[in-house]
C-alpha cells in the first residue's frame, strides 16, 4: 500500500512538469513559466520622460542653469526655457541614474526644466535644492507623479 501511494506521488509531481519545447536550449525558461515573467522580448525604452504640471522657473534656478551651460561651453545669447513642470521623481536620481551610484529610494519633490541654446536641447533636473542637474540618461524606470 505504501508503494502505492509513494508511486501516485511520483505520477503526480511527474505529471506537473512542463517539458521545454523541443529546440528550447536548457535553463530557458518557457512561456508561461514563473522564470518567463522576468524576461522581456522588446528592448526597454530608453527616454522614459517623467511628466509634471507646468510650474513658473524661478530666476534662481535659471541662473544656476545657465552657469551650467556657460560651463560646458555652450552659448546661451539666446537660452530659452521650452518647459518646466513639477515632477514627483521615484528616487533620489532623479530620474537620471548614473551606472554604479546607489541613491536614496524614496519619492524626490522637485523639477524637470528642458532648454534650448545653441542649437541643442538640454534636460535638467532639480531636486529639493536650487543645483541643476543635466539629465543624459533619462531612466526608463522614471516613472513619477504629477504634484
Amino acid at each position: 500500500m505504501r508503494r502505492l501511494g509513494l508511486l501516485a506521488a511520483v505520477l503526480l509531481l511527474g505529471a506537473c512538469a512542463t517539458p521545454a519545447p523541443s529546440g528550447t536550449p536548457s535553463g530557458t525558461p518557457t512561456p508561461g513559466s514563473p522564470a518567463s515573467r522576468f524576461q522581456t522580448t522588446s528592448p526597454l525604452p530608453t527616454n522614459a520622460v517623467p511628466s509634471g504640471s507646468p510650474v513658473a522657473l524661478s530666476e534662481t534656478r535659471l541662473a544656476a542653469i545657465r552657469a551650467s551651460l556657460v560651463a560646458r561651453g555652450v552659448d546661451v545669447t539666446q537660452l530659452q526655457v521650452v518647459s518646466a513642470e513639477s515632477v514627483t521623481f521615484n528616487d533620489g536620481s532623479l530620474g537620471c541614474p548614473s551606472p554604479g551610484v546607489q541613491y536614496t529610494q524614496a519619492q524626490v519633490n522637485g523639477m524637470r526644466v528642458i532648454v534650448e541654446a545653441a542649437g541643442r536641447t538640454y534636460d535638467y533636473r532639480f531636486g529639493t535644492s536650487d543645483r541643476p542637474h543635466l539629465c543624459q540618461n533619462p531612466s526608463p524606470k522614471s516613472a513619477s507623479t504629477t504634484r
